[in-house]
């Protein structure tokens, strides 16, 4: 399969099929295609429906078939980043929840649990997140613009509430506490900050829908 990123700041991403490729999205993610793309929506079995649903995806996934060379397009919901991870055995990755775009139908999606749960109540990246495993290319949608950063061993990186995007699946995640009580009340950070832990790399996003959603509240009539 080759594919091509497009367009700033609502990025797509363009894949092109040989015949009998395959990919999976999300419902309702594919923007437009050739016409001989072959659809076809499927659960996969209650308890993989029901964790994509918690991981904040559709309970069915849509799977496309090539019938001959073709081409279907995936588009960002949000303007930001769409990046490509490359999964293979032993090279998991771990994403916010609703990142999951559209993938090679050899990845598996399936849900991510935190180890300590405070890190998923407190820490702002939601008790259960994705992990994509398996063997292909999948593309994940990032808010904003995307930083990385390769953590070594015991190598830390602290993020605020919601702008860790994706990790290895040999980081590990936990939460601090903001220090001091002026800190917490005043500061404007909330109360609690993410952990990471290295080995393994991180993607931290700049601009958190949730972030925006803040902002924009205060301009928003209620009735």
């Amino acid at each position: 399969m080759k594919y091509e990123v497009k367009g700033t700041p609502l990025p797509v991403v363009i894949c092109y099929l040989e015949s009998g490729e395959q990919m999976i999205t999300e419902k309702g993610a594919m923007s437009w295609m050739s016409p001989n793309m072959e659809m076809k929506t499927q659960g996969g079995g209650v308890g993989k429906m029901v964790g994509r649903m918690f991981s904040g995806e559709s309970m069915f996934l849509n799977q496309y078939t090539a019938n001959g060379n073709g081409m279907i397009a995936f588009a960002s919901s949000f303007p930001g980043s769409i990046i490509p991870f490359e999964i293979a055995p032993g090279k998991d990755v771990v994403v916010q929840k609703s990142g999951f775009l559209a993938a090679q139908a050899g990845v598996e999606l399936s849900v991510f649990f935190h180890h300590k749960p405070g890190a998923g109540f407190f820490g702002g990246e939601g008790f259960i997140m994705q992990r994509l495993s398996g063997q292909g290319m999948a593309f994940v949608e990032i808010d904003g613009a995307v930083v990385e950063y390769d953590l070594g061993p015991g190598q830390q990186m602290v993020l605020d509430t919601g702008y860790l995007a994706a990790m290895d699946s040999t980081c590990q995640m936990s939460i601090s506490q903001v220090k001091g009580i002026k800190n917490k009340l005043l500061g404007g950070e909330g109360f609690f900050n993410t952990v990471v832990t290295g080995p393994g790399k991180i993607w931290v996003q700049t601009m958190p829908i949730s972030n925006v959603a803040g902002c924009l509240r205060p301009f928003i009539a209620t009735t």
